[in-house]
């Protein structure tokens, strides 16, 4: 699973995560930098991406749009990096069972 880390999220994150999500990128790198939710939402789905996000509106764009893309929503606040990096890494399982084996469209993670 390969994740698609939104503008809220630290571009420094991608390479500690490549290990556990192979091919991780951020929206900046991918050039949607200020581009719209639904820019970044139709590049998710046309290269299978997992979109981690701290904003509710792709959550909702989930329900109306259906999936692909998955969507992992932070209800965190705003972490330091290593906290965000840590909380990823902790919840990779949690994360595997609700979006790879349940299917699930959107899974929620709190600090």
């Amino acid at each position: 699973m390969k994740l698609l880390l939104d503008e809220n999220l630290s571009r420094r994150l991608i390479p500690f995560l490549q290990h556990a999500f192979p091919g991780t990128d951020h929206v900046v790198h991918q050039g949607l930098e200020s581009a719209s939710d639904r820019e970044v939402w139709d590049r998710a789905r046309r290269e299978d991406f997992v979109i981690v996000t701290r904003d509710a509106d792709f959550g909702e764009m989930s329900l109306l749009l259906g999936q692909p893309p998955q969507v992992i929503r932070l209800r965190t606040g705003n972490l330091t990096r290593p906290a965000t990096l840590k909380l990823l890494l902790d919840q990779r399982a949690v994360i595997e069972q609700a979006l790879v084996e349940e299917g699930a469209a959107v899974v929620e993670l709190w600090s």
